[in-house]
């Protein structure tokens, strides 16, 4: 195998509320509309988050992030007004969940 993007999905019930959650949990607009229900946020070169639209699934979507400064994150996040319950140690970093309003986890880690 000889993989050279990942783009992970989270799925949602409703699209247009999700991308404005989205766009503050990232601190920008989106990057693309592939096709109707479906739009991406590209991170980084080889890197992505697709958010999906499938009311019937919504809510069982998790991923992780590493991110390079946790605290600046946290505190970027809560100015933007996106809940999270603060930066947690793990057994070898340090973790700060976040929930959409799906239910949709994700994680991001770092040190």
């Amino acid at each position: 195998m000889a993989a050279t993007r990942l783009l992970a999905q989270m799925t949602v019930a409703d699209l247009e509320a999700a991308i404005r959650w989205y766009t503050r949990l990232f601190g920008r607009e989106l990057d693309a509309r592939p096709m109707e229900g479906l739009v991406e946020w590209h991170l980084a070169p080889t890197f992505g988050v697709q958010v999906w639209a499938d009311a019937e699934r919504a809510g069982r979507s998790t991923m992780v992030i590493t991110e390079s400064d946790l605290d600046a994150l946290a505190d970027r996040l809560r100015r933007a007004g996106v809940d999270h319950g603060g930066i947690q140690k793990a057994t070898s970093s340090r973790v700060l969940p976040v929930t959409d309003p799906d239910g949709n986890s994700i994680v991001f880690t770092g040190n």
